[in-house]
Order: structure tokens, then sequence, then C-alpha cells
């Protein structure tokens, strides 16, 4: 069984080894942090999956720096700071889902004007649409079938051939795709709507 390295105290030469892709080193970082990095995250969100989640998340970004990664100076407070970050940005979206929930939640009175509703209704949908054409294909065709079409995951699962549990997965990854986008996409006067289109 392969021993983990220990990261020493100057990181800059385990960082350099990354910047080269070399995957062993990138391991030992995520094994040195990951618990670290977990509870951190834990503390915000107060949820164990999007916790670990947040951890893939910060080494993800890690790895994709490539050669960027040598320029980190403090190395545990970079990862303790896009963490938090991360985390806000989950409790955020809660904080948003939560006030549409209660705006949904009123017996809207019909004082408001028809013909402006139904003008942001069109310009919402258009942007929904415009955000599943980004989808990769996979996500795509689930959301479509699951989600558009009304079919279960199991129906879903044997018209693609798939799991359940990939069709399941795809469209976990697309609807936080798509709420993402639209939520950036947009501002709060059109939430209601485009909660509405996703479900």
């Amino acid at each position: 069984m392969e021993k983990v390295r220990k990261i020493p105290i100057g990181h800059q030469a385990l960082l350099q080894e990354i910047a080269q892709g070399d995957q062993r080193a990138f391991r030992t970082l995520y094994n040195s942090y990951h618990r670290k990095i977990y509870t951190f995250a834990l503390k915000y969100i107060k949820s164990e999956n999007q916790a670990e989640e947040i951890v893939q998340e910060v080494f993800m970004k890690l790895w994709q720096m490539g050669t960027r990664i040598t320029e980190i100076k403090h190395l545990e407070n970079y990862l303790l700071t896009i963490t938090r970050n991360r985390s806000m940005d989950i409790m955020y979206r809660r904080q948003m889902e939560i006030k549409v929930d209660l705006i949904r939640s009123i017996d809207w009175e019909e004082s408001h004007n028809d013909t402006e509703e139904l003008i942001l209704l069109n310009d919402t949908r258009k942007l929904l649409l415009d955000a599943i054409d980004l989808l990769p294909p996979q996500q795509k065709k689930v959301y479509q079938l699951c989600h558009q079409q009304g079919l279960k995951y199991e129906q879903a699962a044997n018209q693609l051939e798939l799991s359940q549990h990939t069709v399941q997965r795809h469209m976990k990854l697309a609807l936080r795709f798509l709420r993402n986008y639209l939520r950036e996409h947009t501002d709060v006067s059109a939430l209601l709507i485009i909660f509405k289109l996703l479900g």
C-alpha cells in the first residue's frame, strides 16, 4: 500500500510538482487537507453531503489552476478562503430559495398587470431554453425526459440504457446548473417564475 507523504513546512515544492501534473503529489495534498476543509465547510452549511461536494470543488479548482498553483503563498489560508466563499454561496442560494418559496405561498391578488407578467414569463422561458441548450448532451436528455416529459427515473434509465443512479446524478447536476445559470442571468423580480419553470 502506497504511503501518504506528509506536506513539508514549505509547500512550494509540492505545489511545483502538482503544477507539472504529478497526481501523487496532488493525492498528498488532498489527503492532508480533506478533513480540515470538510470540517470547515460543515460548520457553515450543516450538511455532510454539501460539505463533501465543496471539498471536491475546492480540489478540482486547485487541479485546474495548472502552473498558477505555484503562485499560492499561504496554502491553508487559500484553501479555507475559497471553502468559505463557496459555503457562503450555498447559504445565499438557500436563503433565496426560502424567500421564493415564501412568495409562492402568497395568494396573489389579480391586481397585477397580466401583460407584464406574460412578457416576463416568455422572457424567462426563453432564458431557460437557452440554459438547457448549454447542458452536456446526457444531462440534457435526462432533463428533457424526466422534467419536461414527466418520465420517472426508472423509465428514463431504460430508455437511455443507463442505471437509475446515473440518471438521478445527471438530473441533479442539470438542475444545479440551470438554477445557477438563471440566478446569474436574471433579476430578483423574475425568480418566482424561474422556480416555477424548474419546479
